[in-house]
């Protein structure tokens, strides 16, 4: 049995039916060479009829909504799906559906994820193989973005020749030992106790400067949860969902940042405030104030995949600011300003802090008793990956789409993955808070174009 951490509990006490805390992930796989048509039927079934046992953390099932503890009554029709889309099923297809099943809830009685095997998708070229998807929703009180990177990581094969002797939820054998090697060690109480006490002091002296840096305007890039504007971003939603995805080459980011002195997060930082700068504008809706973004940073320093090791930055985006090499820059002083305050803390004193710091935006997001007076416009996670090739079965994985987690007063959200040379973009939004939201694929790369216009010609 495995007590949740105070981060796993807010994601639970945050859910409604509307504004379910899932996160999901967009797998798209090719057909290897020389497959033939009974490929996916093969694999469909061999997932059907196997006996296998889900292993950690697929097995875990909520115990007094306090623990997680493995489920005895596996059953695997409750988690696994598979649809074919209407032929030839395209990226509009596609969409539509995993929009559908991202805005329903996980059933809490069960283990906290599904699995949905999508076939019928047009090759991506003429003449090019055929494809097909994999969708994963698992609870975000189960997994943040980096674990789950790591369980798909895990799942899946380096080889384009290995047979997978065990569906996705059960990991290969190679795996078992590690995943159960990396499994949480439970601290005694008085060494937990020991720990929060000794978080007071620093975490004190943060908030202290906290408050001298907003109200005594001694530090120009500190952004405090008092900044973020009015916008339509920041209004009660439905339970629609409406998901889009890009993929970006990631060396073109690189070379932004090397010319700008800067960090590729920055970059795709500054690329999403210019992409919903455009958005803003042909909305009419531009505040004054710049957007405020809720950047993730993970505390993760073991190998582990399964909870939440996870804080966050307040950052600029500069929307105010028409020249994009500024906005740039005033987004890297941000969160540089961030990363500087984290840098002088441990893992334990910058959970307290944060909870301190965003315990009041957090109540106001659960009770949405202000939804348009939030202390943050929207969230932009970037979740790292890796640059080895993926396979399942020899279909080679060619782009990893994540979808995340919306709330009354948060109609919006942008993760990313990195995936060998690429960038994946995944746009969360409310369908009926955000009219035309799917433009902000088109900002996204116009936005792109328009820093590489600044670079040197080569």
């Amino acid at each position: 049995m495995r007590a949740l951490n105070a981060i796993d509990h807010v994601f639970l006490m945050l859910e409604t039916r509307k504004e379910p805390m899932h996160v999901s992930g967009l797998c798209i796989f090719e057909v290897p060479d020389g497959a033939g048509d009974d490929f996916l039927t093969k694999l469909v079934s061999d997932i059907e009829v196997t006996r296998t046992k889900p292993s950690f953390p697929f097995n875990q099932v909520l115990s007094k909504g306090l623990f997680w503890e493995p489920d005895g009554d596996f059953d695997v029709n409750h988690h696994f799906r598979h649809v074919a889309l209407p032929k030839p099923g395209g990226t509009r297809e596609l969409t539509n559906y995993i929009s559908r099943e991202h805005g329903l809830m996980l059933d809490r009685a069960k283990p906290l994820w599904e699995f949905h095997l999508i076939d019928g998708l047009a090759p991506a070229y003429d003449g090019g193989n055929a494809r097909f998807a994999l969708f994963l929703k698992i609870h975000h009180a189960m997994a943040d973005g980096i674990a789950g990177m790591r369980l798909l990581q895990m799942s899946l094969s380096a080889s384009k020749t290995e047979k997978m002797t065990a569906p996705f939820w059960s990991l290969s054998t190679k795996y078992r030992s590690q995943i159960n090697a990396i499994l949480p060690i439970h601290k005694p109480p008085l060494k937990i106790i020991k720990e929060q006490l000794a978080t007071i002091y620093p975490v004190g002296r943060e908030l202290v400067n906290s408050v001298k840096n907003h109200f005594g305007e001694k530090n120009p890039h500190f952004t405090s949860t008092f900044d973020a504007p009015k916008s339509i971003l920041n209004q009660k939603i439905s339970s629609s969902r409406q998901l889009s995805f890009v993929s970006f080459k990631k060396g073109r980011f690189a070379k932004i940042a090397e010319h700008f002195g800067a960090t590729t997060n920055d970059v795709l930082l500054a690329i999403c405030a210019g992409a919903l700068r455009e958005y803003l504008l042909a909305q009419d809706a531009l505040p004054a104030k710049p957007l405020i973004a809720f950047v993730p940073i993970s505390l993760r320093r073991d190998k582990s995949a399964m909870g939440n090791q996870l804080s966050f930055i307040l950052t600029n985006l500069a929307t105010h600011k028409s020249d994009p090499a500024e906005r740039l820059l005033t987004i890297k002083a941000s969160v540089d300003d961030g990363k500087q305050r984290f840098s002088r803390m441990n893992q334990a004193q910058v959970i307290n802090y944060s909870l301190l710091t965003y315990g009041m935006a957090f109540a106001n997001l659960s009770t949405g008793v202000m939804p348009t007076r939030q202390a943050f416009n929207l969230i932009i996670s970037n979740v790292p990956g890796d640059n080895t090739p993926l396979y399942l079965n020899g279909a080679r994985l060619t782009g990893i789409f994540p979808a995340s987690v919306l709330l009354d007063g948060q109609a919006l959200n942008i993760t990313l993955t990195n995936y060998q040379d690429k960038i994946d973009f995944g746009i969360t939004a409310c369908q009926s808070a955000l009219p035309h939201i799917e433009q902000l694929i088109e900002f996204l790369e116009q936005e792109l174009l328009v820093f590489e216009r600044l670079l040197p010609k080569e």
